[in-house]
């Protein structure tokens, strides 16, 4: 199989995906209006900021797997990629511990007046009296926005500096609600108006949930807050932050823009940036060695799974319950044809089969078999897989 590797992965990844028997091709640089050309022949592809867009997909006949080397689905088409039969996977925590380390790094940063600070000793100029009022962290309260991978760090290094943390939404069952010092809150303006900090993170589930940080929620914030934005660029309101930022006097710091630049330009210009107390990070929460290491570990490891067993690690476009309706369970004698004679027999019924799964016993003499539809079998239909030579026993199920 060829892979074609649209990003920056370390020689040793590439050298253990080279050993799975691939032909490796290695291209970090390439722009998107290239990507049409450069998936021929590709079976499988690795981006991570580069887009994928909807006539890549169409055309890369040979794609079977499109793999983005951080969290979420990125600039990858996944609507098209499902429409076409193309997996559609991610790394999903292996830059938490990055991102989550930035978030208390300009937690501080904003208390404290770093930037500022520095900017100043830089340029000559004595501002000491001037960035004096940090309040400091110990006994404050921290709202965590999206309790997730990074969400779940950064209240625990949060407790380190003695700050108590609120988070929303509350995780469901089994989902961390154990987590000792946090408590949970129903509503997001409920931690607005609790918290003296508040960190907006990516939620682990993707799901696009709108605009959280809104007018209303920076309004419930209490005068002098400070807001770290590290995760979803299209959750928070930019105008709304705008207009909050001198008229409440908060001190925030956010690093995702709407739009990022999809090149390295030599200029960059933010308009936050130029308000008091902000401070601009250009994404850079993923970009550390450790998190560039694990991302491309487990890039290695989605393709050895897809290559080697088959299997398809966090994949984001597969139904999570199929639409069937009905489930035949079979127990068939291990010869040639005996699968294509059953489904023959579902599709002259005009039935599609959703999902099909076999297990063969020890000896490789029979199996046992499912086979999910969107509608119930015809009684003829039934009886006439009942009557094939090779079927030991068929029971109809409902899928509830």
């Amino acid at each position: 199989m060829k892979i074609l590797v649209a990003c920056d992965l370390p020689a040793t990844a590439l050298e253990q995906l080279a050993a799975l028997g691939a032909e490796v091709v290695a291209r970090p640089n390439l722009a998107a209006r290239e990507l049409r050309d450069a998936l021929t022949g590709v079976g499988v592809l690795i981006v991570q900021n580069l887009r994928v867009a909807p006539d890549a997909i169409a055309r890369a006949r040979d794609l079977q797997m499109v793999i983005h080397a951080g969290p979420g689905p990125g600039e990858i088409a996944v609507d098209d990629a499902s429409a076409a039969g193309v997996f559609v996977t991610h790394c999903p925590e292996q830059h938490a511990v990055a991102v989550a380390e930035l978030t208390l790094g300009l937690v501080l940063a904003l208390d404290r007046r770093i930037v500022e600070n520095a900017v100043a000793s830089r340029e000559g100029r004595w501002i000491r009296p001037e960035v004096s009022d940090a309040r400091g962290l110990a006994g404050r309260t921290l709202g965590v926005v999206g309790w997730g991978a990074v969400g779940r760090l950064v209240a625990a290094r949060a407790r380190a500096f003695g700050l108590r943390v609120l988070a929303w939404p509350p995780p469901g069952v089994g989902e961390g609600a154990e987590e000792i010092g946090v408590t949970f809150c129903n509503w997001p303006r409920e931690l607005a108006r609790a918290a003296d900090i508040v960190t907006v993170h990516s939620f682990e589930d993707e799901e696009d949930r709108g605009v959280l940080i809104d007018e209303e929620f920076l309004a419930s914030l209490s005068e002098g807050a400070a807001l770290v934005h590290v995760g979803r660029p299209g959750a928070v309101d930019a105008v709304a932050l705008a207009e909050a930022i001198p008229s409440r006097r908060l001190r925030v710091a956010v690093d995702v823009f709407i739009p990022e630049p999809t090149t390295e330009p030599s200029s960059f210009r933010v308009k936050l940036a130029e308000l008091p107390g902000v401070i601009c990070t250009q994404h850079i929460g993923p970009l550390t060695e450790q998190a560039r290491a694990a991302a491309a570990a487990e890039v290695v490891r989605i393709v050895h799974d897809f290559l080697v067993a088959g299997e398809v690690r966090n994949c984001l476009n597969l139904l999570e319950r199929s639409p069937a309706t009905w489930q035949l369970v079979l127990r068939v004698r291990d010869q040639v044809g005996v699968m294509a004679s059953i489904l023959e027999a579902v599709r002259a019924d005009g039935i599609n089969a959703e999902e099909i799964e076999s297990r063969v016993f020890a000896g490789a003499k029979a199996a046992w078999c499912t086979i999910s539809l969107d509608e119930r079998p015809s009684t003829e239909a039934l009886e006439a897989i009942r009557a094939l030579p090779d079927v030991l026993h068929l029971e109809l199920r409902a899928v509830v």
